[in-house]
């Protein structure tokens, strides 16, 4: 649904960038208040409010995700659909350098061969294009940072959208009250099939996000990771054979190293994976045996005529 999104942008217009992005922050609570009145998910609600700090970090949030939300609809509706995709595809190459700079995390030599690849990749788009790919650079980071952001917060998926956009639906809900007044609203004025598509914003929005929460508890995080390739991989296809945007060959050079430093890092994801997993069979099996010991032990302690040898049986 997310590879597939740049083709619903496309049918909201004629409504500006900003107006859309208003709908989305507006039909997205709508959307996610009725997911958790369904599943009377409240009791988050005291603990955020009772912690400031949890508070700030939403607000953070939902600025950063409001500005990736804001370019990425403004790219899709003026033909930058494949500068688009670029920004997801190098969004883990700078969540991992964000790690290493906000967190002091320490890379393995793969992640660092991945995030100088990826750095080389950018150089080469840049100078291909005689400037920086801002697009790109902008929803990497902004994405990046709202990962960061998430992880200090540590609260649900749908829980955690339901209180961004609870922070941005008034200034959202303000702004297309002023554009109704101002005689400029897209909603209502292109017939009803367009407003219903404005109010889908919040669908488009919610669903995707609330089935990649379900699939979090359900399947390994290595091929979650590899699965969110798959996003940025429909958006590039689109826009090469949707939207037929240019591909000359300084851009296939850069989306070439970036796809290098995917893989480097993804093969670097999977082995480490595997080695985590025979570390902790290993350690299983290991303790199964000490247990199994510790149980005959046990037993032998409490029965000693278990240890009763034949001879000296009566008769022998």
């Amino acid at each position: 649904m997310w590879g597939l999104v740049p083709l619903f942008w496309p049918l909201v217009k004629p409504a500006g960038a900003v107006e859309i992005l208003a709908h989305r922050m507006v039909w997205s609570l709508a959307v996610v208040g009725l997911a958790l009145l369904a599943l009377r998910r409240w009791g988050w609600i005291r603990e955020l409010v009772r912690s400031p700090r949890k508070l700030a970090l939403i607000t953070v949030a939902a600025t950063v995700i409001s500005v990736n939300w804001g370019v990425y609809i403004w790219a899709v509706n003026d033909g930058r659909v494949v500068e688009a995709s670029l920004g997801y595809f190098i969004n883990p190459l700078v969540t991992i350098a964000l790690g290493v700079l906000v967190l002091k995390e320490r890379l393995r030599r793969a992640q660092w061969v991945a995030v100088g690849v990826g750095f080389a990749a950018v150089v080469v788009l840049a100078v291909g294009a005689g400037r920086p790919p801002w697009v790109s650079l902008v929803l990497a980071f902004s994405f990046a940072l709202y990962g960061l952001v998430k992880k200090q917060v540590n609260i649900g998926g749908l829980e955690s959208l339901a209180a961004e956009t609870a922070v941005q639906f008034l200034p959202a809900l303000g702004y297309l009250l002023w554009l109704g007044n101002s005689g400029s609203l897209a909603f209502g004025a292109h017939g009803a099939g367009h407003a219903t598509l404005l109010a889908a914003t919040g669908l488009v929005t919610a669903i995707p996000l609330i089935c990649f929460g379900a699939a979090a508890i359900r399947v390994p995080l290595s091929t979650l990771g590899l699965l969110q390739y798959l996003a940025p991989v429909f958006q590039f296809l689109l826009g090469v054979a949707y939207f037929h945007e240019a591909m000359p060959a300084e851009r296939w050079a850069g989306f070439s190293l970036v796809w290098l430093a995917l893989t480097i890092l993804s093969w670097d994801a999977l082995r480490t994976a595997r080695r985590s997993r025979a570390v902790v069979e290993a350690a299983k099996a290991e303790a199964a045996q000490a247990a199994a010991q510790a149980e005959v032990a046990a037993t032998v302690e409490a029965s000693p005529e278990a240890l009763s040898t034949p001879s000296a049986q009566p008769g022998r």
